[in-house]
């Protein structure tokens, strides 16, 4: 492995686990009951309230790519952390607007793990975290999560 393959494998593996911890505290702890509320509506209501919770998502996320940046003097470019913050931003948008992450899950086979333990009508089901659209949205995250971390390191590295 060429000294250049080796800097993109550390900035990545780096990269990647600051992106996990970031999407966890930005998704839970950063974004507001009313985004998490709202953010699935139709029409401007759902997209704004998507919008700041995804602004807000990306603020937390690119301080942390940021941040190991400088503590490990990583060997990445700005044209790399801009694009996997793009990929980050436009695909937690995609599946956070929710009908279009439970229409994919339907195309591919899922949509009954994607109504798992959700409310039923006509029900007193209790919503809760542990439902298979929770488990599929985060899946999907960490999926796009791994892209941008690899677009962090690979994209215009080297100037640090």
């Amino acid at each position: 492995m060429s000294n250049l393959d080796m800097a993109g494998a550390v900035s990545f593996a780096v990269v990647l686990p600051a992106l996990l911890v970031a999407h966890q505290v930005a998704d839970h702890w950063v974004q507001t009951d009313h985004q998490a509320g709202h953010k699935g509506l139709p029409g401007w209501a759902g997209r704004w309230a998507c919008g700041k919770h995804v602004a807000t998502y990306t603020v937390v996320t690119t301080l942390a790519v940021l941040g190991v940046w400088a503590m490990f003097a990583l060997p990445l470019g700005w044209g790399g952390v801009l694009v996997g913050q793009l990929v980050s931003a436009v695909t937690h948008y995609w599946a956070d607007r929710r009908t279009t992450l439970a229409a994919l899950a339907e195309a591919s086979g899922s949509g009954a793990f994607y109504r798992l333990g959700a409310p039923r009508a006509g029900r007193d089901d209790n919503p809760s975290l542990g439902t298979g659209a929770y488990a599929l949205d985060q899946s999907w995250h960490w999926l796009w999560l791994g892209v941008a971390a690899a677009a962090t390191a690979l994209i215009g590295g080297g100037a640090s």
